[in-house]
C-alpha cells in the first residue's frame, strides 16, 4: 500500500507544476528519461518550458543536485533557476524545500572549470590553474609568434588575433587546419606549416604555465570524460539539459554525448531556424542530427507563438520555409489583428534614414516608447548614417556592443596581481604587472619571470634583484605585495584586491588618462570581490562571465527619459521589441556579400534574416535602399542599384504591405512651390523658341 500512495502524491505535485502550460509545452516538460529534443520556434516560450521541465524532474523525485543545466550565459542559467524555485514554491505552498538552487547550472565553460577544479588531478591538472581571457590568449599567441620569428619572413603572416581565431576554430569545430584554412581563412592557406609550429608552441606554453584558455576548458572536460575518471563525473548527474542546442559546436556536442552515452536523461532545447553562429564554430548539424546521434530520441515541436501578430508570423514562416534543411513547423498565435509587415523601398540611404526616424518618432507620439523600438542591421557599420542623424536630431540611442568592462586595461591590470599570486607560472599575468613598475620593460620582465619559474614560483627569489634607479622606490613595495598575496587566505578576496589597488592606484594615475573614472572602476572591482568565497572563484568568474560595463555594478542615473535601441542582428537574438526596423535589406548586405561563398553560408544568412524579423511583436518594417553611392575618399556621385534581398522573392511580396519611403508627390518641388507644371509640350515649345 505505501508503494502506491507515495507515487500518487508525487504525481499530484508534478501535475501541479505543469498547470499553466499549453499541450505542446506540457508534453515536453513531462517527457520521460528517453533522449528528448524540443524544437522551440521563436517566441514559443522556450525558457518557460525548460524551467518547467527542470521543476517537473525535481517534483518527480530527481535530486536537484544531480541535474546539470548547460546554457550559453550565466544570466540565462540564473533566470532558469529562479523560475524553477518559483514554480516549486508555488506547488509547495511557499515552503522552502530544496529546489532549483541546487541544480548544477551555468555555461559550458563555467561548468567545465568547476569540474576540472574537482577532478583535474585525475588528468594531471592542478586545481590552481588560471584561465586566460581572449586578450591574454592573444598576447600569449603573439609571444609564441615572436619567438618563432614568424613575422619576419618578408611576407605577411597572420596577426595574433587571426592566429587565435584559426586555432580556436580548429579546436571547437574539430576540423584539420587545412580544412579550416580552406573554408574560413583562405588568405592564410600558404601559412599552414608555420601555423602548425605556432600552435604547438602556444600549446606548450600553456602546459608549462598551468594555464588554460577558453578552448582548453572544453578540451580538458572532454579529456576528463574520456579518462578512467570519466565515470565519476557521469555518476554525478541523472539528467542533462542543454539550452540553445543549435548554438553548440562539435566539441560541446561530444561532451553532451559523453555525459550520457546512452542518451538517458538528455534534453536538448533549440531552434534550427535560429542557428546563426557558425563564425564561432557552432554547427546546425548538431540539432538536425540529434535524432540520429541518440537512439529512440523523441522530437517535440513548440509552435504556439506568444510574441508576434499573425501577419508577422505569416511572413516569417514563409521566409524560413525556403530553407533547404529544417524541422517542419509553422508558428501561430491566438492573438487577433495586426498589420502586415511593411516592405519599404527607399531611393537611397538618406531616404531610408529619414523614413526610419519619422516612423520611430511617429510611434513615439502614439505612445510607444523609444526603448520599445529597435533598428536591426547585418553589420555594425550599417548604422553609421542613422547614428549621425539621430545625434543631429537629439534622439538618444544605445547600440549593443563595445568593450567589456573586464577587458579595460586598468581592470585587467588589477586582476593580474591576483592571477599571478594564484599561479606564479602565469607568464601573461606576470609580464603585465611587472611592466607596471617604472623602469621595467619587456626584456627585464621576461627575465624576472624566468627566475620566478626556476624558483618554483617563490616570490622571495625577487628580493635580492637589484632594481634600476627608476624602479628603486617601487620594487620593494611590489615584491612585498606579491609575497603577501601569495600567502594571504584565499577567502579574503576583497582585502587582497584592496592591497593590490592601494599599490596600483598611483601607477594607474600616471599611466592612463581619465584617472578619476578608472580609479572608481577599481573601487567597484574591490566591492565585487566581497561576493566571492575565494580568489580562485573570483578570477574564474571575472574571466568566464565578465560584466559588460561598469553599470553592471552600479547603474548611474540616466539623463534621458528614453532611448532607441540599435543592434546587429546577432546581438538581438533572444530579444524582442514592439516595433522593429530591419534596414539595408538589399542583396550584398542581407545576405552579406562575404557570406555567399557556399550554399551553407547563404542558408545561415536566411536564418539570420528570419531571426531579425521574428524580434517584432507588433510592427515590422523591412527597408530596402535602391541606390548605394560608392565608398571611398571624399564624396562621389558614382553609384549603383541594389536588388531587394533574395529572401523576399516576388512570391512573398503579398505578405508585406509595400511602401514607397517618400511618394513621388512629396518629391515634386514644383508642386509645392506653386510654379506652373511643366509638360513635354511646354518644354518643346521653349526649345523651339530658341530658333526664332
Amino acid at each position: 500500500m505505501p508503494q502506491k500512495t507515495a507515487p500518487a502524491a508525487l504525481s499530484s505535485t508534478a501535475e501541479l507544476v505543469l498547470g499553466d502550460l499549453n499541450a505542446e509545452q506540457r508534453a515536453a516538460a513531462s517527457h520521460g528519461t528517453a533522449p528528448l529534443l524540443i524544437v522551440a520556434g521563436a517566441g514559443t516560450g522556450k525558457t518557460n518550458t525548460l524551467a518547467h521541465r527542470v521543476a517537473y524532474l525535481i517534483a518527480s523525485g530527481t535530486d536537484p543536485s544531480r541535474i546539470l543545466l548547460l546554457t550559453f550565459s550565466r544570466r540565462a542559467a540564473q533566470e532558469m533557476v529562479r523560475r524553477v524555485d518559483g514554480l516549486l514554491r508555488q506547488v509547495n505552498a511557499g515552503s522552502s524545500a530544496p529546489g532549483g538552487k541546487k541544480v548544477w547550472g551555468g555555461t559550458f565553460h563555467a561548468v567545465a572549470a568547476r569540474l576540472l577544479r574537482v577532478h583535474g588531478r585525475d588528468i594531471g591538472l592542478e586545481p590552481n590553474f588560471t584561465i586566460l581571457d581572449r586578450a591574454d590568449s592573444e598576447d600569449l599567441m603573439h609571444l609564441a609568434r615572436t619567438e618563432l620569428d614568424l613575422g619576419k619572413k618578408g611576407r605577411r603572416f597572420p596577426q595574433k588575433g587571426t592566429c587565435l581565431d584559426i586555432y580556436s576554430r580548429c579546436v571547437n569545430a574539430q576540423l584539420p587546419l587545412e580544412d579550416v584554412l580552406k573554408t574560413a581563412f583562405p588568405w592564410c592557406k600558404d601559412d599552414a606549416e608555420d601555423l602548425k609550429r605556432l600552435f604547438v608552441a602556444y600549446t606548450d606554453a600553456k602546459e608549462a604555465q598551468q594555464i588554460l584558455d577558453y578552448d582548453d576548458l572544453l578540451l580538458f572536460w572532454r579529456g576528463l570524460l574520456d579518462s578512467p575518471a570519466g565515470d565519476r563525473v557521469r555518476e554525478r548527474f541523472d539528467a542533462v539539459l542543454v539550452d540553445e542546442y543549435q548554438d553548440t559546436n562539435a566539441l560541446q556536442a561530444d561532451i553532451v554525448a559523453m555525459l550520457r552515452p546512452d542518451g538517458t536523461g538528455i534534453t536538448a532545447v533549440g531552434d534550427d531556424a535560429q542557428a546563426i553562429y557558425s563564425f564561432r564554430a557552432a554547427t546546425i548539424r548538431n540539432i538536425l542530427e540529434f535524432p540520429e546521434r541518440f537512439d529512440n530520441a523523441t522530437v517535440l515541436t513548440l509552435e504556439q507563438n506568444y510574441r508576434s501578430t499573425q501577419p508577422v508570423l505569416d511572413a516569417t514562416n514563409a521566409i524560413i520555409a525556403a530553407a533547404e534543411e529544417r524541422f517542419d513547423k509553422a508558428l501561430w498565435t491566438e492573438r487577433e489583428g495586426g498589420a502586415r509587415p511593411a516592405l519599404v523601398t527607399c531611393r537611397d540611404e538618406v531616404e531610408q534614414t529619414d523614413y526610419v526616424i519619422e516612423r520611430i518618432l511617429g510611434h513615439r507620439e502614439e505612445g510607444l516608447a523609444l526603448k520599445r523600438q529597435a533598428v536591426l542591421f547585418r553589420a555594425a557599420h550599417h548604422s553609421a548614417a542613422l547614428e549621425l542623424e539621430l545625434s543631429r536630431r537629439n534622439i538618444p540611442f544605445y547600440k549593443y556592443g563595445g568593450l567589456k568592462f573586464v577587458e579595460m586595461a586598468h581592470v585587467k591590470d588589477l586582476s593580474s596581481f591576483l592571477r599571478l599570486a594564484e599561479n606564479p607560472l602565469d607568464s601573461m599575468a606576470g609580464l603585465r604587472v611587472l611592466q607596471l613598475v617604472p623602469g621595467i620593460g619587456p626584456r627585464t620582465a621576461s627575465e624576472l619571470m624566468g627566475a620566478l619559474h626556476q624558483s618554483g614560483g617563490d616570490f622571495d627569489s625577487w628580493v635580492s634583484w637589484r632594481a634600476p634607479e627608476a624602479a628603486a622606490g617601487t620594487w620593494p613595495e611590489f615584491v612585498t605585495l606579491m609575497r603577501n598575496l601569495a600567502h594571504a587566505p584565499a577567502s579574503d578576496v576583497s582585502a587582497q584586491l584592496h592591497a593590490a589597488r592601494t599599490f596600483y592606484a598611483p601607477l594607474a594615475e600616471v599611466r592612463y588618462d581619465n584617472a578619476t573614472a578608472r580609479l572608481a572602476d577599481l573601487e567597484q572591482v574591490e566591492r565585487l570581490g566581497s561576493r566571492f568565497p575565494d580568489r580562485t572563484r573570483f578570477l574564474a568568474e571575472m574571466t568566464l562571465d565578465a560584466p559588460n560595463w561598469t553599470g553592471d555594478f552600479a547603474q548611474p542615473p540616466t539623463l534621458d527619459e528614453d532611448y532607441l535601441i540599435l543592434s546587429t542582428i546577432h546581438s538581438a537574438k533572444g530579444l524582442e521589441w514592439d516595433s522593429v526596423y530591419v534596414i539595408h535589406a538589399a542583396d550584398g548586405n542581407i545576405p552579406a556579400d562575404l557570406a555567399c561563398g557556399s550554399p551553407e553560408e547563404i542558408e545561415e544568412e536566411r536564418r539570420l534574416f528570419y531571426v531579425a524579423c521574428t524580434r517584432a511583436k507588433e510592427h515590422l518594417y523591412v527597408t530596402h535602399p535602391l541606390r548605394y553611392y560608392a565608398a571611398g575618399r571624399g564624396f562621389s556621385d558614382s553609384y549603383g542599384y541594389a536588388q531587394r534581398t533574395r529572401f523576399i522573392p516576388d512570391t512573398l511580396r503579398p505578405l508585406f504591405a509595400e511602401v514607397q519611403a517618400r511618394p513621388e508627390a512629396e518629391n515634386d518641388n514644383t508642386a509645392s512651390s506653386g510654379a506652373a507644371r511643366a509638360t513635354t509640350a511646354s518644354i518643346r515649345a521653349g526649345v523651339k523658341s530658341m530658333w526664332g
